[in-house]
Protein backbone atom coordinates (compact mmCIF):
# COMPACT_ATOMS: atom_id res chain seq x y z
CA UNK A 1 0.00 0.00 0.00
CA UNK A 2 1.45 3.42 -1.05
CA UNK A 3 0.92 6.82 1.05
CA UNK A 4 -1.35 9.25 -0.73
CA UNK A 5 -0.64 12.35 -0.49
CA UNK A 6 -3.96 14.99 0.06
CA UNK A 7 -4.36 17.19 -2.90
CA UNK A 8 -4.68 20.98 -1.28
CA UNK A 9 -7.10 23.59 -3.18
CA UNK A 10 -5.49 26.99 -3.48
CA UNK A 11 -8.16 29.95 -2.82
CA UNK A 12 -7.78 33.46 -1.47
CA UNK A 13 -9.52 36.02 0.05
CA UNK A 14 -9.95 39.08 1.75
CA UNK A 15 -9.98 39.62 5.92
CA UNK A 16 -11.28 42.82 7.19
CA UNK A 17 -10.47 43.85 11.25
CA UNK A 18 -12.83 46.78 11.45
CA UNK A 19 -11.57 47.18 15.15
CA UNK A 20 -9.23 45.93 17.58
CA UNK A 21 -7.50 47.39 20.89
CA UNK A 22 -3.86 47.43 20.11
CA UNK A 23 -2.66 45.15 22.60
CA UNK A 24 -5.03 42.27 20.34
CA UNK A 25 -2.79 43.37 17.20
CA UNK A 26 0.11 41.48 17.54
CA UNK A 27 -2.00 38.37 18.37
CA UNK A 28 -4.47 38.76 15.58
CA UNK A 29 -0.87 38.72 13.15
CA UNK A 30 0.13 35.56 15.28
CA UNK A 31 -3.21 33.81 15.29
CA UNK A 32 -3.51 34.49 11.16
CA UNK A 33 -0.03 33.85 10.38
CA UNK A 34 -0.62 30.05 11.81
CA UNK A 35 -3.91 29.41 9.59
CA UNK A 36 -1.75 30.50 6.61
CA UNK A 37 1.23 29.14 7.93
CA UNK A 38 3.61 32.25 6.95
CA UNK A 39 4.37 35.40 9.39
CA UNK A 40 1.69 38.34 8.77
CA UNK A 41 2.49 41.95 9.70
CA UNK A 42 -0.50 44.05 9.13
CA UNK A 43 -0.58 47.94 8.77
CA UNK A 44 -2.40 49.10 11.90
CA UNK A 45 -4.23 52.16 11.13
CA UNK A 46 -6.61 53.88 13.77
CA UNK A 47 -10.62 53.26 13.69
CA UNK A 48 -11.85 56.50 14.01
CA UNK A 49 -15.75 55.10 14.55
CA UNK A 50 -13.53 53.55 17.77
CA UNK A 51 -11.38 55.83 20.03
CA UNK A 52 -8.30 53.80 21.12
CA UNK A 53 -9.08 50.71 18.11
CA UNK A 54 -7.24 50.17 15.15
CA UNK A 55 -8.57 48.54 11.89
CA UNK A 56 -6.37 46.56 8.70
CA UNK A 57 -7.02 44.74 5.88
CA UNK A 58 -5.23 41.65 4.46
CA UNK A 59 -5.70 39.77 0.92
CA UNK A 60 -4.74 36.32 1.23
CA UNK A 61 -4.17 33.33 -0.92
CA UNK A 62 -3.85 29.62 0.72
CA UNK A 63 -5.53 26.69 1.71
CA UNK A 64 -9.45 26.38 0.87
CA UNK A 65 -10.68 26.71 4.42
CA UNK A 66 -8.82 28.99 5.56
CA UNK A 67 -11.40 31.80 6.15
CA UNK A 68 -13.60 29.00 8.21
CA UNK A 69 -10.40 28.35 10.34
CA UNK A 70 -9.32 32.02 11.08
CA UNK A 71 -12.86 33.21 11.98
CA UNK A 72 -12.78 29.95 14.48
CA UNK A 73 -9.48 31.21 15.70
CA UNK A 74 -10.35 34.62 16.34
CA UNK A 75 -14.41 34.52 17.08
CA UNK A 76 -14.29 34.41 20.56
CA UNK A 77 -12.24 37.86 20.86
CA UNK A 78 -14.47 39.99 22.13
CA UNK A 79 -13.40 43.57 21.66
CA UNK A 80 -12.99 42.74 18.19
CA UNK A 81 -14.84 43.36 14.96
CA UNK A 82 -14.00 41.28 11.67
CA UNK A 83 -14.94 39.90 8.37
CA UNK A 84 -13.34 37.53 6.05
CA UNK A 85 -13.86 36.44 3.05
CA UNK A 86 -13.08 32.90 0.73
CA UNK A 87 -13.33 32.88 -3.18
CA UNK A 88 -15.02 29.71 -4.16
CA UNK A 89 -12.75 27.24 -6.23
CA UNK A 90 -13.29 24.45 -9.01
CA UNK A 91 -14.05 21.91 -5.70
CA UNK A 92 -15.46 24.25 -3.22
CA UNK A 93 -18.06 26.96 -2.22
CA UNK A 94 -16.83 30.31 -1.55
CA UNK A 95 -17.18 31.92 2.25
CA UNK A 96 -18.10 35.14 4.15
CA UNK A 97 -17.52 35.09 7.85
CA UNK A 98 -18.25 38.38 10.38
CA UNK A 99 -17.70 38.90 13.40
CA UNK A 100 -19.07 41.27 16.40
CA UNK A 101 -19.00 41.33 19.85
CA UNK A 102 -22.80 41.24 20.45
CA UNK A 103 -24.15 39.29 17.75
CA UNK A 104 -21.14 36.13 17.37
CA UNK A 105 -19.83 34.69 14.10
CA UNK A 106 -22.54 35.28 10.87
CA UNK A 107 -21.38 32.25 7.90
CA UNK A 108 -22.49 31.91 4.54
CA UNK A 109 -21.73 30.39 1.63
CA UNK A 110 -21.08 32.50 -1.41
CA UNK A 111 -21.01 31.37 -5.06
CA UNK A 112 -18.85 32.60 -8.08
CA UNK A 113 -19.81 36.17 -7.41
CA UNK A 114 -20.39 36.45 -4.04
CA UNK A 115 -23.99 35.82 -3.98
CA UNK A 116 -25.04 34.18 -0.54
CA UNK A 117 -26.23 30.72 -1.49
CA UNK A 118 -29.03 29.96 1.40
CA UNK A 119 -29.33 25.72 2.17
CA UNK A 120 -32.96 24.56 1.07
CA UNK A 121 -33.39 23.26 4.94
CA UNK A 122 -32.34 26.93 6.38
CA UNK A 123 -34.99 28.80 4.50
CA UNK A 124 -37.65 26.07 5.61
CA UNK A 125 -36.84 26.62 9.30
CA UNK A 126 -37.50 30.37 8.60
CA UNK A 127 -40.51 29.70 7.63
CA UNK A 128 -41.70 27.46 10.69
CA UNK A 129 -40.73 30.33 12.56
CA UNK A 130 -42.42 32.66 11.22
CA UNK A 131 -45.38 30.55 10.49
CA UNK A 132 -45.49 29.60 14.65
CA UNK A 133 -45.46 33.65 15.12
CA UNK A 134 -42.11 33.60 17.11
CA UNK A 135 -40.76 35.77 14.31
CA UNK A 136 -41.54 37.42 10.84
CA UNK A 137 -40.60 35.71 7.33
CA UNK A 138 -38.77 39.21 6.70
CA UNK A 139 -36.26 39.05 10.31
CA UNK A 140 -35.44 35.39 9.55
CA UNK A 141 -34.49 36.11 5.98
CA UNK A 142 -32.15 39.14 7.02
CA UNK A 143 -30.47 37.02 9.39
CA UNK A 144 -29.73 34.58 6.99
CA UNK A 145 -28.64 37.78 5.15
CA UNK A 146 -26.17 38.68 7.74
CA UNK A 147 -28.48 42.13 7.79
CA UNK A 148 -27.95 42.26 11.44
CA UNK A 149 -24.19 42.16 11.46
CA UNK A 150 -23.69 43.87 8.28
CA UNK A 151 -26.14 47.13 10.32
CA UNK A 152 -23.47 46.99 13.13
CA UNK A 153 -20.19 46.77 10.74
CA UNK A 154 -21.03 49.86 8.46
CA UNK A 155 -20.26 52.40 10.63
CA UNK A 156 -17.06 50.87 10.22
CA UNK A 157 -16.64 49.86 7.03
CA UNK A 158 -17.32 53.70 5.82
CA UNK A 159 -14.78 54.71 8.68
CA UNK A 160 -12.12 52.69 6.86
CA UNK A 161 -12.39 53.80 3.65
CA UNK A 162 -9.50 54.54 1.53
CA UNK A 163 -7.31 52.36 4.27
CA UNK A 164 -4.36 50.31 2.54
CA UNK A 165 -4.69 46.78 1.36
CA UNK A 166 -1.76 44.13 1.70
CA UNK A 167 -1.62 41.13 -0.16
CA UNK A 168 -0.01 38.31 1.57
CA UNK A 169 0.63 34.81 -0.88
CA UNK A 170 1.00 31.60 0.51
CA UNK A 171 3.31 29.10 -1.98
CA UNK A 172 0.96 26.28 -1.67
Amino acid sequence: MTARTATRTATRGVFYVHSAPSALCPHIEWAVGGVLGVPVSLDWTPQPAQSGSYRAELSWSGDAGSAAAIASGLRGWNQLRFEITEEPTSGTEGARYSFTPELGVFHAVTGLHGDIMIPEDRLKAAVVKAALGDTTLLVEIDKLLGKPWDDELETFRHAGEGAPVRWLHQVV
